[in-house]
């Protein structure tokens, strides 16, 4: 179970017209119905959590610890997960973070019975928690494929992001309403047996085991691979860049809308939980209406748009006491949202090839929660020095200001063809090689004329990145002392096993560049590919 803030499948557009054919297939309905009950015992906890630390504290700094403990682990253990999500089973490995959930809960029920709930021990909980919610997050993503045949796939993800935002509209109000009238206890009891739930519906699924091809990756080699990528990859980086200054200013109305709702409005936890439905709903309408506004403004203008709105809604929060024009706000907020998380979940989809999805979608998590947990407390602190209204308005400008220059940077198309190539032939080799075996050296040498060479350069340096993001830790260009017009290209790969995994990562955007690099080479033979296997030091040779 996943909360809207902490999953990069939120806000995804609002299912076309045969999207719901994916539930059709009984797997999924299954798994649909069991993550959407699971959500809305998430949403219900957590506005219990939230409304309780105000009754302990009416501190702004207590209130935002509890946002920053519920984010902080996804910043501290996505990429992990995403890795620990392709190498466990994934159905046995969902079951386990449910008996650590529902564990969870089960102790906040007992300490909200026995009236022995503390803030320290609201923070544990909600750590702990946050910690379930990050280990899980890659895992549901990863499994979607699994439950529906591939040509209902981009239904079943709108699915799972509307299951979301409906779970998001029902959650807070079921559970503000539940708070005031069966207290915390109660609402911690039913978010357990939300978790029964979903066990129960994953235990009841019959996984097929997974194929070993034995070029499977062990956790500490797609950990690096995972961090090789995004080191890399540009495109990657302007993303992150862009989510990061907009999250750190965003996270101000998350921190602090419960001081929001209690001290500067005076409403009780029925109206705390009216306006995270209230968010909820205008996600769903902001779902509705985002590929007309999508169409119309383009990605780079909608950014721009839904952060001048997040900026708007957060001030107006700040300057009125009105509980109508409080759910106004928080609606229009929910609008936009959505549609900043949709556009930027849409080009992190698009500008990623599906062999490091799991883990890019990781590294963004990190980015995102990162910013939200390091600005809950920021903006918390703040507000107890110069007040909840100040805080707002500045943090309302801040994302103003920001956005307004960030603009001039546009954000990558996504429209480069990532599909496997799959043309790269396979290395001539003498005998078979070890796949632990490296690490190993990969050369091309060209040979490209004098006139040519800055032209070449140009294009090969191109080449680069992805030769980087497909696995080498290290690329260089070199020429001939002797003959300048030849010109050796030369990458370092781990292992054996790491290339091989390389031949099959390699794009049809990037056998594009290689294409246009090879135009350059002279003579009636290809450039010529050849690999070095790096041997022991005498005394120490392989047997």
């Amino acid at each position: 179970m996943t909360d809207i803030r902490s999953t990069v499948t939120e806000g995804t557009p609002s299912p076309p017209p045969g999207t719901f054919a994916p539930l059709q297939h009984r797997l999924f309905a299954v798994i649909w119905i069991a993550t959407v009950l699971g959500n809305v015992g998430t949403f219900m906890r957590d506005v219990a959590s939230a409304w309780l630390v105000t009754e302990i504290s009416a501190s702004p700094a207590s209130v935002a610890m509890i946002q920053a403990a519920g984010t902080l682990p996804v910043f501290l253990l996505a990429i992990p997960a995403g890795v620990l999500s392709d190498i466990l089973d994934r159905r046995r490995f969902l079951i386990a973070i449910q008996v650590m959930l529902g564990t969870v809960s089960s102790l906040l029920a007992f300490l909200a019975w026995s009236g022995t709930v503390s803030v320290e021990t609201l923070i544990v909980l909600t750590f702990l928690g946050g910690v379930g919610a990050a280990l899980a997050t890659p895992a549901w993503q990863a499994i979607t494929p699994e439950l529906v045949p591939r040509s209902d796939l981009k239904g079943a993800v709108a699915l799972n992001s509307l299951g979301i935002n409906i779970a998001r509209s029902v959650g807070p109000a079921l559970g503000g309403f539940l708070l005031a009238a069966l207290g915390a206890a109660t609402v911690y009891g039913l978010d357990v047996l939300t978790y029964i739930v979903v066990g129960g519906a994953l235990l009841w699924w019959r996984r097929e085991a997974d194929v070993d091809d034995g070029l499977r990756e062990q956790f500490g080699g797609a950990l690096r691979a995972g961090l090789r990528y995004a080191r890399a990859s540009h495109d990657l980086h302007r993303i992150l860049w862009r989510a990061v200054l907009f999250f750190a200013f965003a996270s101000a109305v998350w921190a602090l809308l419960p001081i929001v709702a209690r001290q500067e409005i005076g409403g009780g936890p029925s109206f705390y939980g009216l306006m995270l439905g209230s968010v909820g709903a205008g996600a769903i309408a902001g779902a509705i209406l985002l590929p007309r506004a999508r169409a119309r403004l383009g990605q780079d203008r909608l950014i721009l748009l839904a952060s001048l709105v997040t900026a708007g809604s957060t001030a107006l929060l700040a300057l009125t006491n009105s509980e109508i024009v409080a759910i106004i706000a928080t609606f229009v907020l929910g609008i936009a949202w959505i549609a900043m998380l949709t556009t930027l979940n849409s080009i992190m989809q698009a500008i990623l090839p599906n062999w490091i999805r799991g883990r890019g979608l990781a590294i963004y998590l990190t980015a995102f929660n990162g910013a939200m947990a390091a600005g809950s407390l920021g903006w918390g602190f703040l507000a107890q020095e110069i007040g909840t209204d100040a805080t707002l308005i500045a943090a309302g400008i801040g994302l103003a200001l920001t956005a307004a220059l960030a603009h001039r940077a546009p954000l990558p198309s996504g429209e480069g063809d990532l599909t496997p190539s799959l043309h790269w032939p396979e290395p001539a080799m003498a005998e078979p090689v070890a796949h632990d075996r490296g690490p190993v050296m990969i050369t091309v040498t060209y040979r490209v004329s004098q006139t040519d060479r800055p032209a070449f350069l140009r294009a090969v340096e191109r080449m680069s990145e992805g030769r980087r993001r497909d696995g080498a830790y290290a690329w260089g260009v070199s020429e001939d002392a002797a003959d300048p017009e030849h010109i050796v290209e030369w990458f370092f790969i781990e292992s054996w096993a790491e290339h091989m995994r390389q031949h099959k990562r390699v794009s049809k955007a990037d056998a594009d560049i290689q294409v246009a690099v090879r135009r350059f080479h002279q003579g009636a033979e290809p450039p010529l590919v050849q690999h070095f296997l790096a041997l022991d030091k005498p005394g120490r040779q392989q047997r």
